[in-house]
This record gives C-alpha cells, structure tokens and sequence, in this order.
C-alpha cells in the first residue's frame, strides 16, 4: 500500500542540497554535479506517474540519481579511445577551425576495464554510505585519502590502535556490502 507521495514543486527546495553532496563525492566536478541533478530532477517529473508510493521522494530521487551518475561514466568511458583532430586552415579566402573527426585510438584496450573500475567506485561510494558517518569518514582518510596515522588520531582524538579498530570493522563492512551489491 503506498505510503508516500510526489511534491515535484519542493523538490528544489527540499533535496537539491542533499542530491548535491551525494553527486559531488562521486564525479568531483560541480557543473556535473549540478548537470546530473538538474537531468534527475527531469527524469523524476516525466517518471512521476511511475512513482508508486513504497519509498519516500528523496529515495525515489536517489534511484535516479545513482543511474545518471552510472549513465555519465558508461557515457564518459564511451568515448576513451577517441582522439579528436582539429584541423586549422588557412588560405587566402577562409581560415579557422572547419574539421573536427573523431576516430578510434588503436592503442586504447582498456575503456571495458575502465568502465568496471568506474561502476565498482561508484560501488565502493555507495557502501561507505551505510557506515556510521565518523566510521566512514576515518576509513576514506586512511584507505582512500591516504592520511598518514598521526594526523587522523589527532584529528579524532584516538589512539592508534583505536584507529586500526575502526579500520578493520569499516574494512569488514565494506567486504559485506559490496559481497551483496558488487559481486
């Protein structure tokens, strides 16, 4: 029985902000960022009549969400192994920038490689959301920020081997997540 229903007038309003800080730890480039929430918020509109009221307008948005940014990199590694060519022409009646060609890199193996390493980070991202938040943001320092021991026990006020605690459960919830979502 549905539960929840659409307000696409306050979607702006309400969700903007939150689908923003998603966004930007996954692509780290704010017109992208704000090009995917703006197609998400598109999408959600011309999809509102198959919204069916099970989960709540910021998870239903989310959804759509995760499959744009899925959409940016599958679109994104599309075109590796594209070179383009610019050709600038001069001669006495015209001169400019009049062919551009797109042609395929013969020396590019790796766009299928790339594509999977692309969809296993985005994997990666969406199991460091289900940790607990200081948990999340210690094992991302450490593993993924490279932060050296030190300056995160400093910085959190705990000891090393506290440090190597939280690590190890983080690691193991995050084998568990993507052993569910990844593998």
């Amino acid at each position: 029985m549905p539960t929840h229903t659409l307000h696409p007038n306050t979607w702006v309003d309400r969700y903007s902000d939150y689908l923003y800080n998603y966004t930007i730890v996954r692509v780290n480039d704010h017109a992208i960022a704000q090009d995917l929430i703006s197609e998400t918020f598109l999408a959600g509109l011309k999809s509102k009549k198959n919204f069916k009221g099970n989960a709540s307008e910021r998870t239903w948005l989310i959804a759509i969400l995760k499959r744009k940014i899925i959409d940016h990199y599958r679109k994104k590694n599309s075109k590796k192994g594209q070179a383009e060519i610019h050709i600038n022409y001069t001669d006495d009646d015209m001169e400019g920038d009049w062919l551009e060609e797109r042609v395929q890199d013969p020396y590019d193996k790796t766009a299928e490689d790339e594509l999977e390493n692309n969809e296993l980070g985005l994997a990666i991202l969406e199991c460091l959301d289900t940790l607990d938040e200081r948990q999340a943001a210690i094992f991302k320092m450490k593993t993924i920020d490279n932060f050296d021991t030190e300056a995160i026990c400093n910085e959190y006020n705990i000891t090393p081997s506290n440090l190597w605690v939280i690590i190890h459960r983080a690691r193991k919830a995050m084998a568990n997540c993507l052993e569910k979502t990844w593998l």
